[in-house]
């Protein structure tokens, strides 16, 4: 067996994320469901959003705030972060002018103000000031122009983690260079970082910081407001900016074939460096997975492959945005089934008649 820092499979989490991986999760649940159809009218599934549709984004935000078990208003709150329009981004769904009252009524004033607040409030200064750890002694955080008391701050924290989650890819990562500082880049000198979307590399910046929003949530007054994350061991844990970056160029290098193609040991060795570097993504351990499979580790390659169904399953989101989320599940699961059957293809075209068992756990 490996010495690697493999997560263990939480069968409680998994149960909850395989819950969600039908597209139709969000039409069941109770509090998302009546408000499902109101902004799906207002052209979200047409409209362009980092690596998908706004409504990707919307409901990828609902999707993993869910999985963390967050009350109703977080989770309505995930669902309708951006409807108003913010800094970041013009998709403005609902005047806040003329039409406050008209979401009021769908969603309860308490969550329509949450939404308010979180269009209108600035993102920037209140990721830059709780990243930092510049929150009050009573739990709120002051702005420029407001003070957000500790409900609304630990709200904003576990909403900003699952926004960040979801959409960071390295196109992103170029064009807010230095985020949550942001440096005003001329894109006529930096055309190639422009092209959208870009080669599709992982992020090599964005899980530190999402890692220090999340050691925030325990902040004396802010810990107990809102069930923790199960991301970085609980929010216990923080990603150095220089870990992170190695992670996932060693996991690149991987995926665009740079190491030696005819044995494996070399891509084995790299990808097990990032493991150690950055256990907190699944991407990584499910690559070892196939990889000691193919060389007949089957005891590796079930404690690489759950070790990335767990980080799947804390995230709610893909890493490499290069497929969706719900892709990578159902690969590294087919992955845990060979190793506990100690069956895997020797031959390449027999990849293409792999299947989940339905026996399979």
């Amino acid at each position: 067996m490996t010495d690697l820092p493999l997560p263990t499979l939480d069968a409680d989490l998994f149960a909850r994320a395989q819950a969600l991986l039908d597209d139709e999760w969000l039409s069941a649940d109770p509090d998302l469901a009546p408000v499902l159809p109101i902004v799906l009218a207002r052209g979200v599934g047409q409209d362009w959003h980092k690596a998908g549709t706004f409504r990707h984004h919307l409901v990828g935000v609902a999707r993993s705030l869910a999985l963390w078990r967050q009350p109703r208003d977080v989770r309505l709150l995930g669902l309708l972060h951006s409807v108003y329009g913010n800094a970041y981004v013009d998709l403005v769904k609902f005047d806040a002018a003329s039409e406050r009252a008209r979401l009021r009524e769908a969603v309860g004033e308490p969550a329509e103000e949450l939404v308010h607040l979180f269009c209108t409030a600035s993102r920037t200064q209140f990721t830059q000031k709780v990243q930092a750890g510049q929150i009050e002694p009573d739990g709120s955080v002051v702005l420029d122009d407001r003070t957000l008391p500790p409900d609304v701050v630990a709200a904003f924290t576990v909403v900003s983690m699952a926004d960040f989650c979801e959409q960071w890819f390295a196109w992103q990562e170029d064009i807010y260079a230095g985020f949550p500082f942001l440096h005003q880049t001329p894109q006529a000198v930096h055309w190639a970082a422009a092209l959208w979307p870009g080669p599709m590399r992982t992020p090599s910046r964005i899980y530190a910081l999402i890692s220090r929003l999340g050691a925030a949530l325990r902040h004396p007054a802010l810990q107990g407001r809102l069930p923790m994350p199960p991301v970085f061991d609980h929010c216990t844990r923080v990603l150095p900016e220089a870990d992170e970056a190695a992670a996932s160029a060693l996991y690149w290098s991987v995926v665009q074939q740079q190491q030696p193609l005819v044995q494996p040991q070399a891509s084995i060795a790299t990808l097990e460096q990032a493991v150690r570097l950055n256990p907190w993504v699944g991407e990584p351990q499910m690559l070892l997975a196939q990889l000691y499979l193919i060389a007949g580790r089957h005891d590796d390659a079930r404690a690489a492959a759950e070790g990335a169904l767990q980080c799947y399953s804390s995230w709610g989101n893909a890493w490499d945005k290069r497929v969706q989320w719900d892709a990578w599940i159902a690969w590294a699961r087919i992955l845990r089934q060979g190793a506990i059957t100690r069956d895997w293809p020797e031959r390449l075209d027999k990849l293409n008649n792999v299947a989940l068992r339905p026996d399979a756990a």
